[in-house]
């Protein structure tokens, strides 16, 4: 077993730069490492995979480019102050493009809700379904700038280390009615059950049930309003490849093929991490970017947890799983959007059958992701670059992935062709899938959740696992498992919130 149990030392004897192990290379991960690396820290960014990115690893293949997760960029300055940080200017390295519209949502009758951030646009489209609900529309609208500016602008960065934090923000919760669901607030504004749709379905993209996650997620709509949604050209592994190089560039440390076995814990401390390979590796600090529950339950031994327990780990609540289709055809589909939502006959039935029977139903809601409509470069001349996503089932549902996946693929084939991408089953010339069975196998996700702990109020803030751990000293958490939560700004939040809870570089020294 090869062991490094010394740190180095500088010319004078004394211990060089603290030593902080980041677990993984998700957005988190990488955000983490920029931010230790710019207060003073000697980071190692430890990847089990052999290229870095995480699920935002992009995936090449038949002269295609996959992003394989991430794909909505709906908070761009979360991502220029990590340049920043590191003393350089986000747009010389990435290009970046704003969409207009945002998306297309497309109903089971073919009728289509144009998003976008023209104030106009959006009235009009909502006259277009129903008149009546123009006005509150206009009113959500302010809603959801409230709950912004009260919720994440406050919150977002803010650590939940105690009951006091979680108290001193409770009587706010209350008044945004983070008590209550998405959809039961949409409801109060709009009384057309395909716009209660079109404004509640987002905390899917989160790995949440619109029926159940906290109405904090209404924010989500002035999100993309004020901010816009955006691309990086290139796809969403250029956004990875520029934080590699900050990282790189500061003198970080990545390292691919590096499976962490196990957070070594010494007198309620973490002190490092053995590999799969066996080797162990000292450390003053660690952060896992690897999903808090797969953290907790397989990383941490288990007489080092007083509160995530394995019956608590357990009995919490998990994400819907993703099954995702990547696939190449050899012609082009310019009427399709860069973003087009497909939703099913059913809405809240269906989402029970996902999250509550953990039943893999007969029709399915769709997300389809066209990036070749704004970056061609994708895939060869002529062709298309599509993946689509549908919320299925986690792994507590027992569905055997080896065998229904291909025909759960059919059937999505199927209905694009009779729907959106005419011609589909000729044109297809490249085809790869991801399952619930592959998130938990490939990318340590706890019972194949897409996005970790269920978004609802009583796993958040500080009922979620704390960015800084309650059970082990000089362990920090980060990415969708960990508070604010999934999604891209609230992944490089929990990065953000770093700068709150870990002690400065000096202190170890």
């Amino acid at each position: 077993m090869l062991t490094i149990t010394e740190m180095p030392r500088s010319a004078n004897g004394g211990r060089s730069r603290p030593h902080a192990l980041v677990i993984g290379s998700g957005f988190g991960g990488l955000a983490a490492a920029v931010r230790l690396l710019a207060r003073g820290f000697r980071v190692t960014v430890l990847e089990k995979l052999d290229s870095p990115g995480g699920r935002g690893a992009p995936i090449r293949q038949d002269g295609f480019t996959f992003d394989a997760g991430p794909t909505i960029i709906t908070a761009p300055f979360l991502f220029e102050e990590l340049w920043s940080l590191a003393g350089r200017r986000m747009q010389d390295d990435i290009d970046l493009r704003s969409l207009s519209p945002f998306y297309d949502i497309r109903f089971d009758d073919g009728k289509v809700f144009h998003v976008s951030a023209d104030a106009a646009a959006m009235r009009a489209e909502v006259a277009r379904f129903n008149p009546g609900d123009v006005a509150g529309f206009e009113a959500y609208l302010k809603r959801s700038e409230d709950i912004y500016r009260r919720g994440f602008e406050p919150m977002g960065d803010t650590p939940f280390n105690s009951l006091f934090d979680m108290a001193r923000v409770a009587p706010d919760l209350l008044r945004l009615e983070g008590h209550r669901s998405v959809h039961h607030v949409v409801s109060k504004y709009l009384s057309d059950e395909r716009l209660r749709t079109v404004f509640s379905f987002h905390p899917l993209l989160l790995g949440g049930n619109p029926f159940r996650a906290s109405a904090i997620f209404c924010l989500i709509p002035y999100l993309e309003k004020q901010f816009g949604v955006h691309y990086a050209m290139g796809g969403m592994g250029a956004l990875v490849r520029g934080l590699v190089s900050l990282v790189e560039s500061q003198g970080g440390e990545l390292r691919f093929g590096a499976e962490v076995d196990e957070i070594l814990v010494r007198n309620s401390a973490a002190t490092g991490v053995r590999l799969v390979s066996g080797e162990t590796i000292d450390a003053d600090i660690v952060v896992s970017n690897a999903d808090s529950a797969w953290t907790y339950r397989k990383l941490v031994p288990a007489s080092a947890r007083w509160r995530w327990t394995d019956r608590k780990l357990d009995r919490s609540r998990y994400s819907m799983g993703v099954f995702l289709w990547y696939f190449g055809v050899d012609r082009r589909y310019d009427e399709v959007a860069h973003h087009t939502i497909l939703l099913g006959p059913r809405y809240r039935e269906l989402l029970r059958d996902i999250f509550d029977r953990k039943r893999l139903a007969e029709d399915f809601s769709l997300y389809l992701y066209r990036p070749t409509a704004t970056d061609p470069s994708l895939a060869p001349a002529g062709c298309d670059s599509f993946y689509v996503l549908s919320p299925v089932p986690n792994l507590l549902g027992g569905q055997d992935w080896r065998t229904e996946a291909e025909p759960y693929r059919k059937r999505i084939e199927r209905a694009l062709e009779a729907s959106i991408l005419p011609g589909l089953s000729s044109a297809i010339v490249s085809s790869r899938m991801a399952t619930p069975l592959d998130f938990q196998d490939r990318l340590n996700s706890y019972r194949g959740a897409g996005f970790s702990l269920e978004p609802i109020l009583t796993q958040s803030a500080w009922f979620r696992p704390h960015n800084k751990s309650e059970d082990v000293r000089n362990l920090f958490i980060v990415g969708a498992g960990t508070h604010p939560g999934a999604g891209l700004p609230g992944v490089l939040s929990s990065a953000r919130v770093l700068d709150k809870v870990v002690p400065n570089a000096s202190v170890f020294v």
